[in-house]
């Protein structure tokens, strides 16, 4: 297989796809773990067979949508609606898919490797591949994230498995706070990264506004948050940018901002 220069380093697609793998059984690995295992415990105690938790697990791979299932499962609803309920929460995913395909190797990724691969973009996988994959060479992107797609959903699994055989052990209260596990990583994750004045108007907004829309409109809670959150803090993060380049004389942008514009 052909050597192919990955940002200075020589590797090949093989490599990349094990540095993949590697990169996913490391801490983000650890932390879905630890998440799957709060999974398995809440399918044991729905009365899901292990064959049903991990075939949820790997057929949705989003750990929101999966736990709505279960308790629609357990509440005696319909599977119709649970179908529904799942499909409405995994639109959420829809915009981290349309942001991350452009970098899974362009028109040179194979067609079927990308269908595959949008399959394991959630929380994680998507943190992961957005802060590697611009810094990797185009050929070897799409192993890479097929790696980091693999090692997670290997990860999740084992979770499951082993929170469905400690089920009986672990409290139940114990096994609830593990699911929280992710998206605790995953703000994490946005601080690490955050970088203008618009992503920390977003995290800072989102964080004062998911309780309140929480309050009072539960259900619609996410989409609310995200819906208002990210326009408040787009419009505020645009409006501070053109405030700061007027005061260093940016003519161009004065009389952008005087005509509308």
């Amino acid at each position: 297989m052909a050597a192919i220069d990955d940002g200075g380093q020589v590797g090949t697609r093989r490599s990349a796809l094990a540095r993949g793998i590697a990169v996913a059984l490391g801490v983000p690995g650890l932390i879905l773990f630890a998440s799957a295992a709060g999974f398995g415990a809440l399918a044991r105690d729905a009365g899901l067979s292990l064959g049903n938790a991990n075939l949820m697990m790997a057929t949705l791979f989003a750990l929101p949508a999966q736990v709505v299932m279960v308790d629609q499962l357990a509440r005696g609803g319909s599977l119709l609606g649970a179908a529904l309920a799942v499909t409405l929460i995994g639109v959420r995913l829809l915009p981290m898919t349309a942001v991350l395909v452009p970098y899974l190797g362009g028109p040179r990724g194979g067609r079927l490797g990308k269908v595959i691969a949008v399959h394991a973009i959630a929380i994680t996988a998507w943190m992961e591949g957005f802060r590697r994959l611009p810094a990797i060479a185009e050929p070897l992107r799409l192993p890479h994230f097929l790696g980091i797609g693999a090692g997670l959903i290997l990860a999740s699994l084992a979770g499951t498995t082993a929170g469905f055989a400690a089920a009986g052990v672990v409290p139940p209260a114990f096994a609830a706070a593990l699911l929280f596990l992710t998206p605790i990583y995953f703000m994490l994750s946005l601080i690490e990264t955050a970088g203008g004045a618009g992503d920390w108007l977003a995290i800072a907004i989102g964080a004062a506004l998911g309780p309140l829309a929480f309050l009072f409109a539960p259900g619609f809670d996410l989409l609310l948050t995200g819906v208002v959150g990210g326009t408040a803090a787009y419009l505020l993060g645009r409006r501070w940018r053109g405030m700061w380049r007027l005061d260093g004389h940016d003519d161009t942008v004065r009389d952008d901002l005087r005509d509308g514009r």
